[in-house]
């Protein structure tokens, strides 16, 4: 069977984890490897603080918390998206407004958004599908009209750029995820990106329980104390030292997926040409991270189909999100603006393929050819 995924591994993990344990003694939250990771987000995205969590999930509560949002609030996001996009903010006692995506990229359609404004609302959470980065510019133009606050969801999108610049850096904050599925793991985990310097102190409070333990050991204090409401986001210094193992390589990570992601994308192109299936779009201003390959068959019942034959062939094939809006939840805690047009439709003819880091070319073409004879 060639699995959906498998998770990224180099080969350096275990002596950075040892090195954790044995030689550092520091296995607990903001060791040596956190602020290592922390440092190298910080330099590879140009934000001005990256701050590693225990998942995206906790990133994103974190930026509800940091974006002080309460409730009543609204909250504008697409509703082809994970649950915790949603979750962050209902925890607040926000409400979710969804919104219609575009068909081609799978985001939020941006042209969609502005009619969902209303007094209550408080934040844009845009979700960059598959690393390919939503149009950020009417994003951020919509947010500064309105004076509403953007918390990107980049769980898919490190090492993606909108016009030359990193996803997750154009929000008031950017959150990433390491989950096991991810392009770099460190099995659960996540990062909060903070864009302006006059939050990093309320950040570091948040995730430090709501003390202010980090300005003590920067010596800026000589004790610390409770000052504020938080939690606990730091992840261990062992799952950091996993991750940094990956990060040392993150180049050599990405040329694997890209190399496995074209290579798919030139065997179905002729799929599409001869409009069989769909294959995924990637506007000329973004680059994408190879973090996902899929493709859109006809309908619901034809994917079903090629999923359950692929199967049958020792592929694991998976469709994707439930749109949020259908979901008992959503249907308790959220509204969806306008008109689903392309949410439900489209998200029931998206299937992936598998795709990570160590994927063989011969394994990638016999998939491709299972594909291929499907349609034939």
């Amino acid at each position: 069977m060639i699995d959906f995924n498998v998770p990224p591994y180099v080969g350096t993990e275990l002596k950075y984890v040892e090195e954790a344990v044995a030689v550092n003694r520091k296995i607990c939250g903001d060791g040596p490897f956190t602020h290592r990771c922390n440092e190298w987000l910080k330099e590879k995205t140009g934000t001005t603080k990256a701050l590693l969590t225990t998942s995206c999930t906790h990133a994103t509560e974190m930026a509800a918390l940091l974006t002080g949002i309460k409730e009543g609030d609204e909250v504008i996001m697409p509703s082809y998206t994970f649950v915790s996009t949603a979750d962050a903010f209902v925890l607040r006692g926000a409400v979710p407004v969804f919104v219609d995506i575009r068909p081609d990229t799978m985001n939020i359609d941006e042209e969609k958004i502005e009619a969902a404004i209303t007094e209550k609302t408080k934040a844009i959470v845009p979700v960059h599908y598959a690393g390919v980065s939503c149009e950020m510019d009417k994003i951020m133009e919509l947010a500064e009209k309105y004076h509403l606050a953007v918390i990107e969801d980049a769980a898919q999108g490190i090492m993606s750029t909108y016009k030359g610049k990193a996803l997750g850096t154009f929000g008031d904050y950017g959150c990433f995820s390491f989950h096991e599925t991810k392009n770099y793991s460190m099995g659960e985990g996540g990062a909060l990106l903070i864009r302006d310097a006059e939050h990093v102190e309320q950040a570091e409070i948040i995730r430090e329980k709501g003390t202010n333990r980090a300005k003590f050991f920067r010596g800026q204090i000589d004790k610390y104390t409770w000052v504020d409401a938080g939690s606990s986001y730091l992840p261990g210094d062992m799952n950091a030292a996993y991750l940094l193992a990956q990060l040392d390589k993150a180049d050599e990570i990405f040329d694997d997926r890209m190399r496995s992601w074209e290579l798919y994308y030139e065997l179905l192109k002729p799929l599409e040409e001869a409009g069989k299936i769909e294959l995924s779009y990637v506007p000329e201003h973004c680059t994408h991270n190879a973090h996902m390959f899929y493709l859109k068959a006809k309908d619901l019942e034809e994917r079903t189909e090629l999923i359950q034959f692929l199967k049958q062939n020792d592929i694991q094939a998976v469709f994707h999100y439930i749109p949020l809006h259908s979901a008992p939840a959503g249907l308790k805690y959220g509204r969806f603006h306008g008109e689903d047009i392309y949410t439900t439709k489209e998200s029931e003819r998206l299937a992936r393929l598998p795709l990570y880091y160590g994927l063989k070319e011969e394994q990638v073409r016999y998939i491709a050819e299972k594909v291929i004879e499907f349609y034939a």
